[in-house]
């Protein structure tokens, strides 16, 4: 996909539509505002949230961008199909798509997880993203005549550690989210086609509130050797940089943005 040079306008392509999953809050609304500044059409999609998504189309609005937001469960393959379809009529070719909706839930040992939580967390974190890569790879391929672009998935450091006696099913899902960029990466790289993904760790976002515990990130920050937790922009500006030309090569990448723990 283009990330446009502000110095050299007329001769760079108008920069591509991205499709942002869980764009409504944290690290999702994080990407939406730097590739909104970068010239690029955002969809926002959202699952529960319609005010917070429209916070951030207004936002993006305000200063200049483009964007909308798309409600849709990203684990139901029509609602993602109809997600995917919007954005192409509203702004042509797609150009990139980062995989960052994610839940997860009460800290527990697996012992104690219900089958329903289990099902919960692997259709949102796992299945969703199989499902919206699949779309855009179908969309993007050259081979079935579309552009090339990028793909970014959000993983997590909890996959590299596996959430013991918190949420092993979040870092199961997680692990799976690894393997699905490095097998995905090389399936289409020759399609014109990167994908990566970070892996952010200890971010001050709500999801840790999702987890009941919402002061998690300062209850261990002194376990990061930055000695801090990190900010959704900090991830954002990593995702930002591998759906960018100017990491042409990058494809298969796990990255950690994780203030080295």
């Amino acid at each position: 996909m283009t990330m446009q040079n502000p110095s050299d306008k007329t001769s760079q392509p108008p920069p591509r539509a991205v499709i942002v999953t869980g764009g409504s809050r944290g690290i999702g609304a994080a990407v939406a505002f730097r590739l909104a500044h970068g010239g690029h059409p955002v969809c926002v999609n959202f699952h529960a949230d319609a005010g917070a998504a429209g916070r951030v189309v207004e936002r993006i609005e305000r200063d200049g961008g483009c964007a909308f937001a798309h409600c849709a469960d990203v684990a139901d393959e029509d609602q993602v199909r109809a997600l995917f379809d919007t954005c192409e009529r509203r702004y042509g070719s797609l150009g990139g798509l980062v995989n960052n909706a994610g839940i997860l839930d009460a800290q527990m040992p697996l012992a104690e997880m219900s089958v329903a939580r289990m099902r919960r967390i692997v259709d949102i974190n796992l299945l969703g993203a199989l499902i919206c890569a699949r779309e855009a790879v179908r969309r993007m391929q050259r081979s079935r005549g579309g552009q090339g672009g990028a793909i970014v998935n959000v993983s997590s450091m909890a996959a590299r550690y596996g959430a013991p006696f918190e949420y092993v099913d979040y870092a199961a899902s997680k692990g799976a989210i690894d393997t699905l960029t490095v097998g995905l990466a090389r399936e289409v790289a020759a399609d014109g086609i990167r994908v990566n993904a970070v892996r952010p760790g200890l971010i001050e976002t709500q999801i840790h509130a999702s987890g009941a515990d919402p002061g998690r990130v300062a209850r261990l920050r002194t376990t990061i050797p930055m000695q801090r937790g990190g900010l959704p922009d900090e991830v954002a500006a990593v995702i930002v940089w591998l759906l960018s030309d100017a990491s042409p090569y990058t494809t298969g990448a796990l990255i950690d943005v994780a203030g080295g723990r």
